[in-house]
Parts: C-alpha cells; sequence; structure tokens
C-alpha cells in the first residue's frame, strides 16, 4: 500500500534536519515567497505610503510634521527660535531621528535655496542647493521660523477642513494633509526614491500655476501649455523648449528636457562668468568635469577655472586664451559638461494611498476635487458654528419678553442644579440655550444689550443661509477657490527664473573642433551607396566597387567636416555630417544611405550634394518645364535636424537638380528631341524651400523635360542655335553634329 502524504503545510513547517541541511536544530524552514510576504512587503509599503511619495498638499510625511510642529510652536510671524528647539519638537511627530528633520529643514529653507517659494525663513549657513561640498551648519547655531507664505498652507486648518491621526504614541494629533489654497504639489519640487517606485516633479511659476488653475477651473478643457509655460528652477538657467517634449509632460507626467547655464563675456578680461547652472547639477560637478576634459586635452581652449562664488550668488569663471571664441567654447561646453542637463520627470503621488502617475491635468483635477472638498467642510464647520450661536440667540430672545421672571426664577430656585431645569420650564427653551442664559453676567441684564445682541439673530439667518447655499453648489465652491488662488498670486507671485529657449533661438554649433578637418573624396551610385574615401586610399586603389546593375552617379572632393544633404523622391531632404561616415575604400559597396539616414520605407534617393560653407543655390529641373533656383542656406538649420520636409516641390516630378556655385549657361533637353539653352542669370533665387519655380521650357502634351545640365558639359557645336531670347520656350531641335554619341540622357 502507498504511504500517505503529508499535507502541504505540514511539509512546509516541518523543522528541518540539521544533519542535511547542515543548520542549527532550532532554525525552520521559510519559503522565500513568505519571507518577503512577512518582512519585506509591510517594510515597501511603509516606504511608498508613509515616506517617500508626496501626497496631492504637495508633501511628505516628514515635511508635515516638522511644517505643523513648527506651526504649533508659533513660528508662523513670530520670533526665530534655534533649529534644535524645532528638531526636537518635531520628534514628537517624526520617530526618523534629528538629523533626518534637520535636513528636511535645510531643503525647505531660504537659506539653501532648493525651493522657489521656501516655506522655512532660515538664518545662519544652511548651505547651498547648487554646491556639494558647501556643508550647512549644526543645528544649534542656526535659526528658523515658518516663512509668511506658509500661512496658506494652514489656512483655516482648525476649521475641520482636513484630517487629524494620533502620531506614533498616541499622545498628539497630527494633520493627515495641510490644507494648501494653491496647488504646491505643481509649485514645490520634489523627489523620492521609495521601494520599486520613485518620483520626481519638478517646480513651476507659482503665478503661472495659479493663472492655470483659474483657467481650469473656469473651463476643464483648457490648454496648459497656454498658461503653464514650463518648468521654473529657484538655480534659474535656461530651459530648452521642446513643445513636443513638454506636452507629453503634461499628459502623462513622464518625459524630460533640457536646462543650460546662463553666462556672460568679460570682454576687457577676456572671460566668461557663468552665474546660474541647471538645478541637477553642482559647480563643483562642473569643475571637475572641466578639470577632466583640460587635463585630457579635449579642452584647449580654457587657461585656467575657479570657483568665485560669494554673498553675491553662484559665479564660475572661465580664463580663455587669446583668440579663443566665447560662443563656440561655450557650445562645447554644453555638450561635454553638466552646464546642460536634462531633468527627467515622473509625477508619482499618492492619491487616496495609492500611487498614480499622473499629467498635470490629472493633477489639477485631483487637486480641484480635494480642495473642493476642503471649502465644503470648512463652509459647513461655520455654518455649524453660526447656527448654534442663532439658537443662543433664539433663547435670549426669548428673555428679553419678560427679565423680571427670568431672575425671580433664579431668585428663587433653591439649589443650583435646579436653575437650568427651571428656566426651560419656565421659557420653553433647551438645556443649551438654558445654559447661557444662566451664564450671563449680572451687569448685562439690561435691555441695551439684550435688544443689541438680539438684533444679530436676522442678519445671522441670513449668512446662515448663504452658507447652505455655498456647501449645496459645487460653482459657487470653484468661485470661493479661483478668489483664495487670485489673492495668492497677488500676494506671493514672483517672475520666472528659468528663461525659455525658443528651438529657432537655441544655437547648437556642431563639434568641429573634435572631428578632424581632412580632405576627402565621396562617391554617390546610381542605387544610393555612399563612400567616403581619403586621398591616400584613392591612390592605393581608384577601382570603385558597385553591385550588379548599379553605376557612378555623383562625385565630390570636400572636408571631412561639411555636410551631406541627400534629397528623396518624397520631397524631404535628409541631413547628416560627412564625419558620422567611416573613411572606407574603393573596393567596398560602402553604406546605403537609405538604411544608414533612415529613410521612410520605400523612400530612395534622387540627388545629393556637399555644402561646405552653404554659399551657392541649388537649380531644381522639373518634368513640366520649370526651373526654381533655392538659397543653399534655405537648408542650413541651427539645430541637429536630420530631415526636412517640403524639401522642394511636389507639384511635378524632380528630374535633376545642380549645385550653382556661379551662374552659368544650361541646356535643357526635352523627350520631344528639343533643346534650349539660358542663362541662369534669368532666374530669381528663392529663399522658400517648396517654391513652384518659373516655367523654361513649354512642352507639347505627352512630352516633358529629359535632362538639364551645363553646357560646358554637353556636346553641343551650335549653341546659338538654342539660346533662348526670353523664357518661356518650347527650344530648337537638335541637331545630329549636336547629339554627341549619344543623346543625352539623365545618369
Amino acid at each position: 500500500m502507498a504511504k500517505k502524504k503529508k499535507p502541504d503545510d505540514e511539509v512546509k513547517h516541518r523543522p528541518a534536519d540539521p544533519n542535511v541541511m547542515g543548520l542549527h536544530p532550532e532554525v525552520l524552514e521559510q519559503p522565500i515567497t513568505e519571507t518577503l510576504e512577512i518582512n519585506y512587503m509591510p517594510y515597501a509599503m511603509s516606504v511608498i505610503v508613509s515616506r517617500a511619495i508626496p501626497e496631492i498638499d504637495g508633501f511628505k510625511p516628514s515635511h508635515r510634521k516638522l511644517l505643523y510642529t513648527m506651526y504649533t510652536m508659533k513660528l508662523l510671524g513670530g520670533a526665530r527660535t534655534k533649529s534644535a528647539n524645532i528638531v526636537g519638537q518635531t520628534m514628537k511627530l517624526n520617530p526618523h531621528g534629528d538629523a533626518a528633520i534637520y535636513d528636511t529643514m535645510v531643503r525647505l529653507s531660504r537659506g539653501y535655496g532648493a525651493l522657489l517659494h521656501p516655506l522655512v525663513d532660515s538664518k545662519g549657513n544652511f548651505g547651498k542647493v547648487y554646491s556639494r561640498d558647501m556643508a550647512w551648519a549644526a543645528s544649534r547655531y542656526t535659526e528658523a521660523r515658518l516663512d509668511p507664505i506658509c500661512a496658506e498652507l494652514f489656512r483655516d486648518i482648525d476649521q475641520d477642513t482636513v484630517d487629524f491621526t494620533p502620531n506614533y504614541d498616541g499622545s498628539l494629533m497630527e494633520p493627515t494633509l495641510l490644507p494648501t489654497t494653491f496647488p504646491n504639489l505643481l509649485v514645490s519640487s520634489n523627489m523620492g526614491i521609495a521601494v520599486g517606485m520613485a518620483s520626481n516633479i519638478c517646480g513651476f511659476n507659482l503665478g503661472e500655476v495659479c493663472d492655470t488653475t483659474v483657467a481650469y477651473l473656469k473651463n476643464p478643457g483648457h490648454d496648459l501649455m497656454s498658461t503653464l509655460k514650463a518648468p521654473d528652477f529657484p538655480t534659474g538657467g535656461e530651459l530648452l523648449y521642446d513643445a513636443d517634449e513638454l506636452a507629453a509632460i503634461y499628459r502623462t507626467g513622464r518625459g524630460s528636457f533640457k536646462v543650460r547655464a546662463k553666462w556672460r563675456y568679460v570682454k576687457d578680461e577676456n572671460l566668461i562668468e557663468i552665474y546660474e547652472i541647471p538645478y541637477s547639477t553642482t559647480a563643483e560637478a562642473i569643475m571637475d568635469k572641466v578639470a577632466e576634459l583640460v587635463k585630457t586635452g579635449k579642452l584647449r581652449e580654457i587657461a585656467d577655472m575657479r570657483d568665485e562664488t560669494d554673498l553675491n550668488g553662484l559665479k564660475l569663471t572661465i580664463d580663455l586664451k587669446r583668440g579663443t571664441d566665447p560662443d563656440k567654447l561655450m557650445q562645447k561646453l554644453y555638450r561635454m559638461t553638466p552646464l546642460r542637463d536634462s531633468f527627467s520627470c515622473n509625477f508619482n503621488i499618492l492619491i487616496a494611498g495609492m500611487p498614480r502617475v499622473m499629467g498635470v491635468g490629472e493633477i489639477l483635477e485631483e487637486w480641484t476635487a480635494w480642495r473642493m472638498e476642503g471649502v465644503r467642510r470648512r463652509t459647513y464647520f461655520v455654518l455649524k458654528k453660526r447656527e448654534e450661536k442663532l439658537h443662543l440667540l433664539q433663547g435670549l430672545q426669548k428673555i428679553l419678553l419678560d427679565i423680571d421672571r427670568a431672575i425671580r426664577i433664579i431668585r428663587e430656585t433653591e439649589e443650583d442644579a435646579e436653575v437650568v431645569p427651571n428656566l426651560m420650564i419656565g421659557f420653553g427653551i433647551d438645556q443649551v440655550q438654558a445654559e447661557y442664559v444662566a451664564d450671563i453676567r449680572l451687569r448685562n441684564i439690561n435691555k441695551e444689550y439684550i435688544l443689541r445682541r438680539t438684533e444679530e439673530t436676522s442678519s445671522l439667518e441670513d449668512e446662515i443661509a448663504d452658507l447652505r447655499d455655498l456647501v449645496n453648489d459645487p460653482g459657487r465652491i470653484k468661485q470661493v477657490i479661483i478668489g483664495e488662488l487670485e489673492a495668492v498670486k497677488k500676494k506671493y507671485a514672483q517672475p520666472r527664473r528659468t528663461g525659455i529657449v525658443y528651438e529657432h533661438e537655441s544655437e547648437t554649433a556642431e563639434p568641429e573642433a573634435d572631428v578632424p578637418d581632412y580632405p576627402v573624396h565621396i562617391f554617390l551610385s546610381r542605387e544610393g551607396y555612399f563612400k567616403k574615401i581619403t586621398p591616400a586610399s584613392l591612390r592605393m586603389s581608384s577601382e570603385q566597387k558597385y553591385k550588379e546593375g548599379d553605376g557612378p552617379f555623383l562625385q565630390w572632393e570636400g572636408s571631412n567636416r561639411d555636410e551631406l544633404l541627400v534629397f528623396t523622391d518624397r520631397q524631404q531632404c535628409y541631413k547628416a555630417w560627412l564625419s558620422d561616415f567611416d573613411d572606407a575604400k574603393a573596393s567596398v559597396l560602402g553604406d546605403y544611405l537609405p538604411t544608414k539616414l533612415g529613410f521612410d520605407e520605400g523612400e530612395s534617393p534622387l540627388w545629393a550634394v556637399v555644402t561646405g560653407d552653404f554659399a551657392g543655390h541649388i537649380l531644381f529641373f522639373f518634368e513640366n518645364g520649370k526651373a526654381a533656383r533655392v538659397e543653399l542656406s534655405a537648408y542650413q538649420t541651427q539645430t541637429k535636424r536630420k530631415k526636412l520636409t517640403g524639401a522642394y516641390s511636389d507639384k511635378s516630378p524632380l528630374v535633376t537638380a545642380l549645385l550653382l556655385k556661379e551662374d552659368l549657361e544650361m541646356a535643357v533637353t526635352s523627350t520631344e528631341g528639343r533643346c534650349l539653352i539660358f542663362h541662369t542669370a534669368s532666374l530669381a533665387p528663392k529663399s522658400t524651400r517648396a517654391t513652384q519655380g518659373v516655367n523654361v521650357m513649354t512642352l507639347k502634351p505627352k512630352y516633358q523635360v529629359a535632362d538639364a545640365r551645363p553646357l560646358a558639359d554637353t556636346p553641343i557645336v551650335n549653341a546659338a542655335r538654342y539660346r533662348a531670347r526670353s523664357l518661356p520656350v518650347a527650344g530648337a531641335l537638335l541637331k545630329e553634329e549636336d547629339r554627341g554619341e549619344e543623346q543625352m540622357t539623365l545618369l
């Protein structure tokens, strides 16, 4: 008979055999899944929910506990006190130790400068956010109090606007959230690393946030980017504006953008002063990177760099060598050092105890709903107070009918405990009203006092009716919030600190200094295979290799630093630097341009050119007989764009193109066998890439332009026969002697 198997739970919890496992007899087996569930998950959830992720008021628990402690210490509007005193008091709410509490205070302080609107008004050395090595003084040496803007964080906190919960030992009550009157979550930057998730929220300008929230309350479909221009940082700098990136951040809560330093050139001393740097880096990190690049020989333009930060603020000074172009050097520093840095956004926020990654629109939606509930609770609290007061005054009004009788009841009552019941019976009032009447002082038992108090009844009734309407009207609650936001903006808003640099203003110099400059020969085949060959390699072997059916198309001489423009059959122009291609040999096929440059599917190259200094023009000849002369500089861009759409007109197929350095005579032939010769000076240059051009050759139906090339490159002998006196013309039929060995065709 087979042995009966033990139940799974019995097997799972049986003692380990020390002889088999090599363990102590008291050690028990425990599956790793059970260890994670029992030991690790509570810790992970605690970090996520109670420590690292901010909530809808914009604070983590450590921030909230510190600020509320300072509020209860009456440090809002009061004198500063020693930071050590604040830290000690905060430990009643925050059990994580004095060092962590003081670090939290430092980050919120005005002296440290990590927030656009500091919440702690500090005195003493609190370090600087832009310095890695500038340590802050110990808490016994510094002083602090709440900044005036904190009045907007605690407004009406004693009017049941938020819930309170016991502290860790149950001895005190603390708020679960702070009733902020503005979306502090979007104003105060915040970063936190939890278990398995993180949060990184950039700050926005307070005035822009208030305007955006007001516009959102009025119209939930409001275009956020029209009022919330871009993030703003306390360290200033310049934000490189990318509408698509910011739109993605506003929509999803994830993404990144670039911020760069601000600088000025002091011509008299031939030096550069950097006075604002990206929020995500430090002065020491920048100097270390520059020193490394100078040491390795990658920065030869710098003579010296030093930190001249003083009481006036940050200043990094770079001494330049003679002849150095400061603009080109700064573009190089932007590329190679943290002077231009990325800020990655991850708007992960706790909503009702659950972490959620939300875009700006969702954040405003959640904040609005939360704030409306807070205003409703505050209004309801005030309503109850007014109703209680009205109830008391209604009782007092009944006493007014016969004050002498009230006095007589009190005088004739033998026991103190019977005074209130006797008043209740005598005037038909309830216990609360009777208590109120019984507690009136003797000097106030006069008609003037009682009449003055009871006159409040009508105004109270009107106020109560208004408050009841407010509680039940979401539209009016929104108007209250709008009024508060406008007041906050008027009182606390500041100009933007981080400038916005739009794409057309952003000068992105190419890395010429990092690219070797040497002559090269360029070859392009008919099917789009590209080769860059050095003169030395070409001398060793000049026989070009092509695929079967392929052959030579275009050839140039240029520099390794030149730019390549490739025009395709879909009116697009792809841009690349010759330095992006490896030096090749004549015996290889080369790089296939559609793959190398990332052409769209099915797209083919039609023509290409090496630009040099972007001087000259491009002549486009179309099948319909038109020709367009476009300035080559129209294809020059300040940014590193790799593809230009609308590179030439799409009204007719392109026959050929030509780089025109100086005016010359062109010979144009048609499929009918006609030819015309004209001088390119008769074509006016255009700066618009997609221009249709002008009509050069008139064509009969079913015929089109077959080729166009410089007259010097044709076998035409009788040039005078084909010259046009004016354009457009049909041209003359080619004679046999002008055809050469074979008729001109497009290679």
